[in-house]
């Protein structure tokens, strides 16, 4: 009852934009068919992000066939951390963070995980488990470690920032941080807060769950608002930057920070979802007609 209410007056008094609008009025029109792969693919996203020397997570391995998995994990299992995941996933489905324990084994979500169970994931995503059952490549990458900000808020997975740009031009803005509930994860369907930014200032807002509003983490009543962002000049320049050397003109980009190497871009999405405006208390219509 409480979210309904919050959609409703939003809708009335904020110009929130809907699924079917924001693909009529803003996918559609800037974005062309044949380029979404370019985004969608973390791979090709990855490959156009070094080759104009924009910072991203070092991939320390892509592996396109189950036969090639155990050799493909040859080359990876030396690292102490790595991030798993589908080269053509979405809301962060799939993605596995695994990390050596003190006896040389590997977990995840603090339990123990086997190689043999590794191998099974790598292969469930090749089979398309995660990328609505076509063929798929997995992609291993540095994990990122969080800078000491996000650990002021919550002290486990790893948050990132989602630009949205139009031309080349950033609209809005959120912070996604992980919940108990989330699992570590930073999505918003899976659990994960949205915090609203104000883009000029580069300061968090207020935190969104789905249901209400929250000054604080509502799972440690660590502060939120009003936290000044670090990097947040870097963070949106390295948005601009990404979509200029994309053929999107409108999308979304994932930033996160890493403790030693700044901001590093994520990922690229050519249908960014509209939860932004709910963490906004913001319609992104009202906002592009600033723009």
């Amino acid at each position: 009852m409480i979210r309904s209410f919050i959609k409703k007056t939003l809708h009335n008094n904020f110009e929130v934009m809907g699924i079917n609008e924001r693909n009529v009025s803003l996918i559609y029109p800037n974005n062309e068919r044949k380029y979404y792969k370019l985004a969608d693919d973390k791979v090709l996203a990855k490959n156009i992000l070094e080759a104009h020397a924009i910072p991203c997570s070092e991939t320390y391995a892509v592996i396109e066939r189950i036969s090639a998995i155990e050799k493909g994990w040859k080359k990876v299992k030396h690292h102490k951390k790595i991030a798993i995941k589908p080269a053509n996933g979405s809301g962060g489905g799939g993605i596995k963070i695994i990390q050596k324990t003190i006896h040389n084994e590997w977990k995840s979500s603090r339990k123990i995980i086997p190689e043999e169970d590794i191998f099974l994931h790598m292969a469930s995503i090749i089979m398309g488990q995660y990328s609505l059952g076509s063929d798929d490549r997995v992609l291993i990458e540095k994990c990122i470690e969080p800078h000491p900000f996000f650990h002021e808020i919550y002290p486990a997975g790893v948050p990132d920032f989602r630009v949205i740009l139009l031309n080349r031009e950033p609209v809005m803005a959120m912070l996604r941080v992980p919940t108990d509930k989330s699992d570590g994860k930073a999505n918003l369907h899976q659990g994960g807060l949205g915090i609203g930014i104000d883009m000029e200032r580069g300061v968090l807002t207020y935190a969104y769950d789905g249901r209400q509003y929250f000054g604080i983490h509502p799972d440690n009543g660590n502060a939120i608002y009003g936290k000044q962002i670090p990097y947040w000049k870097e963070i949106v320049d390295a948005s601009v930057k990404a979509a200029t050397h994309f053929p999107l003109n409108y999308l979304g980009v994932d930033i996160a920070i890493d403790k030693d190497l700044g901001p590093l871009i994520m990922e690229v999405n050519v249908r960014p979802g509209l939860g932004i405006q709910l963490a906004n208390k913001q319609g992104i219509k009202k906002v592009l007609k600033k723009v």
